[in-house]
C-alpha cells in the first residue's frame, strides 16, 4: 500500500455541543479494494473538536501508508476554510488542535482538504457514531 494515493474521509459527531463525541475515519487506497476504516470515542467534547480529532486519527493512519498523495475529505465547513487559510482559529479549543493538524501535513506535500457535502460522507459519519453507539453499549 506505500507509495499510492490514499483518500481519507474524515468525521466528529457529538451528541450534544458538547457531548459523547465519536470519530470516523475512512481511508481509500488506490487499486486497493477494501477501505481502512478507524473509529473511536472521544469522550465529552464539541462537535468542531471531534471533527479535528477525526482529522488527526486520518493523518496518523496515513502516515502508516507513506501515500504517494493524499486528499482528506471532510463536510466540516470550518476545519475546511481553517485549515485552507480562509478562516482564522479564534477557539482557544481549536487552536492546540489545528496546530496539531498543520504539524501533521507537513509530511504530506501537496495534500489537499477539500470540502465535501453530508452526503458524500456517509461512511465516515457511521463510523463516528457506531463510536458513540459502541460505548454506551459497554456502559
Amino acid at each position: 500500500m506505500k507509495g499510492k494515493a490514499v483518500t481519507a474521509r474524515t468525521d466528529g459527531a457529538s451528541r450534544g455541543n458538547p457531548g459523547p463525541a465519536g470519530i470516523g475515519v475512512v481511508l481509500e487506497v488506490a487499486g486497493e479494494d477494501r477501505p481502512i476504516e478507524r473509529f473511536e470515542y472521544i469522550g465529552e467534547a464539541t462537535n468542531n473538536v471531534a471533527e479535528y480529532r477525526a482529522l488527526l486519527l486520518a493523518l496518523a493512519e496515513a502516515a502508516d501508508l507513506s501515500p504517494s498523495s493524499l486528499t482528506i475529505l471532510s463536510d466540516s465547513e470550518l476545519l475546511v476554510r481553517q485549515l485552507n487559510g480562509a478562516y482564522r482559529v479564534k477557539s482557544d479549543l481549536l487552536r492546540p488542535l489545528y496546530h496539531e493538524a498543520c504539524r501533521r501535513l507537513r509530511r504530506f506535500p501537496g495534500a489537499r482538504i477539500l470540502h465535501v457535502e453530508r452526503e458524500e460522507n456517509q461512511a465516515a459519519d457511521r463510523l463516528a457514531n457506531r463510536a458513540i453507539d459502541a460505548h454506551f453499549q459497554k456502559a
